[in-house]
């Protein structure tokens, strides 16, 4: 009889349905496991691992944290359709054949898994290993991912609920009073999948002497926990950005439109790994702290069905990404009646440093007049 000295020409673990992009809880996860040889060899066993578990790793401080929770443990021996096994049970593989080792099993029922994650300190794992066993030794082994994604419906009474909120603050310069600024806002509801539009009904205020500028932004939080230690990952994702709003003024979005991107879903059932998000709506203060105003958003798998006939129209309106102002009662000098030839070439100014280091700074445009003619005296 051979003695294996050459690792096998093939071994592979391919599932029964290649394009399934997900499985969730409760789901069949079955394939078989292909193996030929370059030579004739004796093996003891294949055995198979289905395997899922969350991980973490990261320093804090000084300290190497680090810890990992199983949500999948399982294991077989695959054996072979009209195979004969010798006397003490292997197998005898020859050149030439190619052999398929079927195998299936269930997974654990919906509420006992987490979906699939690959973040920056932590993970979430699942996958089919085979391994090849001769005279009790491990051999050769090979490996398959799948993804895991547990469903989670946006359409429930929870997140279909409306999410509002209002915030305040005072600024100050110097520690002297400079007015205050404040946003109010309001989306349809609090559940969304990937590509469906967030419709911000929002309403900013600047009673300060600063230009502000407000924006909204899908924030990711990623939150690790190992050795008794924490460490949190904040991760900003799409947003969108107003106009800016002078001292004294105020500004209305109606229905503007921000789109959910491609994201993995909200991960809330793991003890070691947390993801959430949020909408923040927030305005860049020149010199002080940002004003923020967070509301919670869960990220869903399965989309919405429509029967929200409010935040359908608002998706639909064809102005939902515009903005208006509200003026005040004084309007601005007009400077109409300067004459084009008596201004210098057009320039822009920076007027505010950059907020984000994805934005543009904010630019006047100003008409700068000519000097007075010379003073000369008569006499």
């Amino acid at each position: 009889m051979g003695v294996l000295t050459k690792k096998p020409k093939t071994f592979e673990v391919q599932f029964s349905d290649p394009n399934k992009s997900a499985y969730s809880g409760g789901d069949k996860v079955a394939g078989q496991v292909i193996v030929e040889v370059a030579e004739v060899v004796q093996i003891s066993a294949i055995k198979l691992l289905g395997i899922g578990c969350a991980k973490v790793d990261y320093n804090k401080g000084k300290m190497h944290c680090t810890d990992e929770t199983d949500y999948l443990k399982y294991e077989e021996v695959l054996h072979l359709d009209h195979q004969p096994t010798d006397a003490d049970g292997s197998i005898t593989l020859r050149p030439g054949n190619r052999y398929e080792f079927m195998f299936g099993f269930e997974l654990p029922q919906a509420g006992c898994l987490v979906s699939s994650y690959v973040g920056k300190f932590g993970s979430v794992r699942y996958y089919v290993k085979a391994v090849i066993e001769k005279s009790g030794h491990r051999y050769a082994e090979c490996k398959r991912y799948f993804k895991v994604e547990e469903p989670i419906d946006v359409n429930t009474q929870e997140l279909m609920a409306p999410v509002t909120g209002a915030k305040q603050k005072r600024v100050t310069c110097m520690f002297i009073p400079d007015g205050s600024v404040s946003v109010a806002a309001r989306i349809g509801r609090k559940g969304y999948c990937e590509g469906e539009d967030i419709c911000i009904d929002a309403q900013f205020e600047n009673s300060c002497s600063r230009i502000v500028v407000p924006k909204a932004a899908i924030i990711a939080k990623h939150i690790y926990r190992a050795n008794g230690r924490t460490k949190q990952f904040l991760e900003k994702l799409t947003s969108v950005r107003g106009d800016h709003i002078i001292s004294g003024m105020c500004d209305v979005w109606q229905g503007r439109v921000l789109r959910v991107p491609k994201l993995k879903p909200t991960i809330l059932g793991c003890d070691i790994i947390h993801v959430d998000y949020c909408l923040r709506i927030y305005l860049h203060i020149p010199g002080s702290e940002k004003l923020i105003l967070d509301l919670p958003l869960v990220i869903g798998t399965i989309p919405y069905n429509g029967m929200n006939s409010r935040t359908s129209s608002m998706s639909s309106q064809g102005d939902s990404g515009t903005s208006s102002t509200c003026v005040l009662p004084s309007s601005p000098p007009s400077y109409s009646e300067i004459s084009q030839d008596n201004r210098m070439d057009n320039s822009f100014i920076p007027l505010l440093d950059d907020y984000d280091e994805d934005d543009s700074p904010i630019f006047m445009h100003i008409h700068v007049l000519p000097p007075p003619p010379a003073y000369t005296e008569q006499n």
